[in-house]
């Protein structure tokens, strides 16, 4: 914020501080833009370790202890299962929101944060940080510059060699799914938002569990995925996520995308889950776009507090998120 500004700092809370959510908060606090003013986790140690980080807040027990402390925004980092109830509290308190992915395990629960936060007219921000690697950016004003010619297809893959470590990723209630909810998500908005949000046609999906078609069961979530996604336009998208696919490397990452006019990729370089680097495509040549050392990580939580104090409130482009979510939903047959 600019010196003699009279407009006041946000205060923000932080809800769940685990490793994601302190490295968010670190984010913000290098922003520069807002004060942190409580933490809070069902953990005492990692509440203590955030604090410990920002020694001028407090740790509280719950969201409601977070949300009486008088704060403008909060940050949530919590299960799948709770963003979607915990948003909407927030957000009818008056309270900005910015939270880790997905906003909702199904699009009725995005819809209902989304109509949240435009009745209360306050900002709404998800952490899809993807879109924030400089590839990513590159990509999408040569795509949305008519320079790839019209894009017909595109390819999209995440495969995770290890899945999460924590149980409620396995549980389809808590989780409302698994690769596809946790990996999937990303690739499906990086498509959409790169394109400028096309209207969808047709969509299909393969659901696997340990190496078995998931079929209907209700007790287990997908670790592999494949699915189809057709666009009104006719353009082909086709996505492949997992986890604990044995492929030899840590992670594989990439959006590629192909027009009549050229192409370009953002992959993941020596199976790294942080580094990537982008080409421009032209027949047998490519250019590089960008390449490694590329600090994204924070980028979609620092641009939220960084709008937040300079006054922003409720922004149309959030309702972007439903489409993603009815593209999970298909993929999901729901």
């Amino acid at each position: 914020m600019a010196a003699g500004s009279d407009m006041k700092r946000p205060r923000l809370g932080f809800l769940g501080v685990g490793w994601i959510g302190r490295h968010r908060m670190k984010a913000i606090v290098e922003t520069g833009a807002v004060d942190v003013a409580a933490v809070a986790d069902p953990s005492p140690e990692m509440a203590a370790e955030a604090v410990a980080l920002e020694p001028g807040a407090v740790a509280v027990g719950t969201l409601d202890e977070l949300l009486d402390t008088g704060i403008d925004g909060v940050v949530i980092a919590t299960p799948s299962a709770m963003h979607a109830e915990q948003s909407i509290r927030a957000l009818e308190r008056g309270v900005a929101v910015f939270c880790q992915k997905p906003l909702g395990r199904t699009a009725g629960e995005v819809e209902a944060v989304i109509a949240a936060a435009r009745k209360a007219d306050r900002l709404l921000g998800v952490d899809l940080s993807y879109r924030f690697t400089e590839g990513m950016r590159r990509i999408r004003e040569i795509v949305r510059g008519g320079e790839l010619g019209r894009i017909y297809a595109v390819d999209l893959v995440f495969h995770n060699a290890y899945g999460p470590d924590k149980a409620w990723f396995y549980d389809p209630a808590l989780s409302g799914g698994g690769c596809v909810m946790d990996l999937g998500v990303h690739l499906v908005d990086l498509a959409l938002w790169a394109l400028d949000f096309p209207e969808i046609g047709d969509v299909t999906g393969k659901l696997f569990a340990e190496g078995a078609p998931l079929g209907r069961r209700a007790d287990k979530v997908e670790d592999y995925a494949v699915a189809t996604v057709e666009l009104a336009s006719g353009t082909a998208l086709q996505l492949a996520c997992s986890w604990r696919l044995q492929a030899g490397c840590d992670a594989m990452i990439s959006a590629s995308f192909y027009g009549t006019e050229g192409g370009a990729a953002l992959k993941n370089v020596d199976g790294s889950f942080y580094d990537f680097s982008a080409e421009r495509y032209r027949g047998t040549a490519r250019e590089t776009l960008s390449t490694p050392p590329d600090e994204w990580g924070g980028r979609a939580a620092a641009d939220w507090a960084t709008r937040l104090a300079a006054g922003a409130r409720f922004d149309a482009e959030a309702e972007r998120l439903v489409d993603v979510a009815r593209v999970l939903d298909r993929i999901y047959g729901r």
